[in-house]
């Protein structure tokens, strides 16, 4: 299966920033919507990525006045993302070789969505849990 199967019918939107956003904003959208990370945005283009952990190093490098400086300041540049047509399995592996949990979805630059590893582990478990009722309903009619 692939990323488009995954992201496919999600209607939700797709919570972002700006690299200009002060992070104490970002940190707000994070704790309100109850997420790990967003990606930062110029217009549709994915600049970065704004996570957790990005706070915490920021904490840890300059203290509370992290809250003060840029998103653009603390966000992680080096973004991996994904294309639609990456199958499920090769994401997870990607995120396990990178140690990240967020992927950007991206069409050429633009942001078309995103998945977490808890999106691709979900998709493993209820296909294994399928691929299991298949086999004992094949048993049970033989």
């Amino acid at each position: 299966m692939t990323i488009r199967a995954i992201i496919q019918g999600r209607d939700g939107p797709i919570f972002s920033c700006a690299a200009d956003h002060i992070v104490a904003e970002a940190v707000a959208i994070l704790a309100e919507k109850r997420i790990g990370a967003l990606p930062v945005l110029d217009g549709e283009h994915v600049v970065g990525m704004f996570s957790e952990r990005d706070v915490l190093y920021g904490i840890h490098k300059l203290g509370a006045a992290v809250m003060d400086k840029r998103v653009a300041d603390v966000m992680t540049k080096d973004v991996v993302s994904i294309d639609l047509e990456i199958s499920a399995i090769d994401a997870l592996s990607l995120m396990t070789k990178r140690r990240i949990r967020h992927l950007p979805v991206v069409d050429g630059d633009n942001l078309i969505g995103f998945v977490s590893i808890g999106d691709l582990v979900k998709y493993r478990i209820d296909k294994i849990e399928s691929e299991a009722a298949e086999m004992r309903n094949y048993i049970q009619s033989a």
